[in-house]
Formats: C-alpha cells, structure tokens, sequence
C-alpha cells in the first residue's frame, strides 16, 4: 500500500479504524496532518530527533533515514567511483531503477540533482546527467534488485543505503562496494502517523516510543537502517555492517518535501522525453 494510499484508507474508514499506527514517506507526514487523520504524541527522546525529522506537534516523526548510495560489482568494476563525477567519467553502466514510478529511483535522480547544483525544485541537472549517460548506452534497463546483482547483470547501481548494504551481505560482502557519492546525496525516510481514530492508541503510541528508544533504534540499525537518533550507541557488531559517518558529510535531507512531490510528478515525462528517447 502507498503512502497516499494509507491516507486515504485512514480517512476513508474514519472511527472504523482497522490500523491504529501507519508508516508513510517524509513527504506524507504533513499531508496525513492537514487530513485530519493523524493524532500528536511526542515520545521520550524528542528533543533528540532533528527539527526537519519530526512535526513540531507530534504528528509525525521518522524513525530512521535511508541515503541514496552506489552498490557496485568488484568482479565488473576496476576502479570503482567514489563520486557522480567520478562515474561520468568512467565507462561502467549503471541502473538506476523505474524512474517515474519507483521512489528510490525517483530519489537517485534527486541525489544526483543536489549533488550537481539542483534542488528539489530543479532536476534539470540530474536529467541533463542521465540524458548523457543514455546517450553513451551507459544506463543499464536490468532491475535492480538483488537477483539481478547476484547474477552479475549490474555493474553499478543506485539504491537506498541499507538496501544496498543488506544485498551486499546476503550475497558477498567482498565481492561489493557501497559507497555514498562524495560530492553530494540525499536522506529521506519514512515516518509513523497514529491514526485519529485509533481503537487501541496506547498501543500506536507505545509502538512508536519503541521505534524511538535505544532497543528499537539498535533493532533498525540490525537491518542496515540509520537510526534518526545519532545519540544511540550501536554494538561493535551492528556498527560495523554499516558504513562510517564520514560518508554521509555532503548528504542533506530533503530541504522542502512539498515541492520535491511536486517535483517528483514532473518526472515521468521528463524522463521520457530527455533519458529514454536515446536508449531506442
């Protein structure tokens, strides 16, 4: 299910609530608020959660965070990039995913956006970007997913951080680089709504106290997500599935979610018209 969807399932249903607690992207959060179908509540650690994570009110609030980073194939790649400049300038594929349709895509041309000078607002750079990979026959149309990595079918692909990260250790660790481009990436993440007309609030509100305390934040960091709460000290043993801060130091949230949705509608044609007209 969506997140425009849960919305509207939550508004739809009204004191028939079937869900007392929802999950929807960061873009969601203050629409699911001016629906109505959300209920504040501030959890224990609240002041630790950054301003741009959480609504003021307590009507929503991220988790974790996901950035968009480079899964790449040592067997395929020699010199693998570090850089969205460093890519141009090689000459390995890459699959950047369903564009237009899928969020993590949509998000990878973003990065690259922020990366080159763009905002969310103007993609233009990122188009033009891809629109020279395309030319050059450099963006792979495999899926990428991991039976496609584990086949050897990519040589590069872009992707969240922890999906990368959990492809790579469930099919070889060594055998894959993932890396945050240097020069510029985006954080996003998904937030927990508690549905107005919850039959059972405690328990929304409990379950969104976990996601927040040290246990829930390490038990997210177990599946490669970064915790939103930089405070929680992770163990030796889960701290070192991940990558290191250092690589996040050009990373920045979404400055202005309701223009990036916007933006992100605008996609497909673009796309179309300036990327897929040169892979015929």
């Amino acid at each position: 299910m969506s997140s425009a969807e849960e919305i509207a399932k939550f508004k739809a249903e009204g004191e028939n609530a079937s869900a007392d607690i929802g999950d929807v992207g960061i873009a969601f959060g203050p629409i699911a608020k001016q629906q109505g179908v959300t209920q504040a509540y501030k959890t224990p650690y609240w002041d630790e959660i950054p301003a741009w994570a959480k609504d003021d009110e307590g009507h929503w609030v991220l988790g974790y965070t996901g950035t968009i980073a480079f899964i790449i194939d040592n067997s395929l790649v020699k010199t693998p990039p570090t850089s969205w400049a460093e890519l141009k300038a090689s000459d390995y594929k890459v699959s950047v995913g369903d564009v237009g349709t899928a969020a993590q895509a949509n998000n990878a041309v973003l990065a690259a956006a922020y990366a080159l000078g763009g905002s969310e607002t103007n993609i233009e750079p990122a188009i033009t970007y891809f629109s020279e990979l395309a030319k050059q026959n450099r963006l792979s149309l495999a899926n990428a997913d991991i039976a496609a990595l584990e086949k050897g079918e990519i040589e590069i692909a872009l992707m969240w951080d922890f999906n990368a990260l959990n492809y790579r250790d469930k099919i070889d660790p060594s055998r894959f680089t993932v890396v945050i481009p240097s020069d510029g990436s985006i954080i996003s993440g998904y937030a927990t709504i508690i549905n107005k007309y919850a039959k059972n609030p405690n328990a929304a509100k409990l379950a969104r106290a976990y996601i927040l305390s040290d246990e829930g934040q390490i038990n997210l960091a177990k599946g490669y997500a970064k915790p939103i709460r930089e405070s929680v000290i992770l163990p030796k043993e889960v701290q070192d599935k991940l990558l290191p801060p250092s690589q996040y130091i050009n990373a920045k949230p979404i400055a202005d979610n309701a223009a990036w949705e916007a933006t992100s509608k605008q996609i497909p044609a673009l796309w179309q018209s300036n990327v897929l007209i040169h892979m015929q």
